[in-house]
């Protein structure tokens, strides 16, 4: 199933509020960005994992929770927590 730019918004603040526990709306959109990432795994490859080595084109999602922000990286058939505690989560 291929996502739109909206459905991956949707489904970031969905998996973000599950993470910290807290309802949807007190995690907030900063911003969404077009953006080029320079792998299949959006330049957050999980520990140990083969990505193809071509340009993918995509979202950069920012949301707040708890006065911190947070980044998302999706395509149209992905979603991945960037960085979070040091580490990259495909969701």
């Amino acid at each position: 199933m291929a996502y739109s730019r909206d459905e991956a918004v949707a489904r970031a603040r969905a998996d973000h509020s599950g993470r910290l526990g807290l309802p949807e709306g007190e995690v907030s959109e900063e911003s969404v960005d077009e953006a080029d990432f320079p792998n299949t795994a959006l330049g957050a490859p999980l520990r140990d994992e083969m990505s193809g080595m071509m340009i993918t084109s995509g979202w950069r999602i920012r949301l707040a929770a708890r006065g911190r922000s947070y980044e998302y990286r999706a395509d149209r058939n992905q979603l991945r927590l960037y960085d979070y505690n040091g580490k990259n989560y495909k969701i």
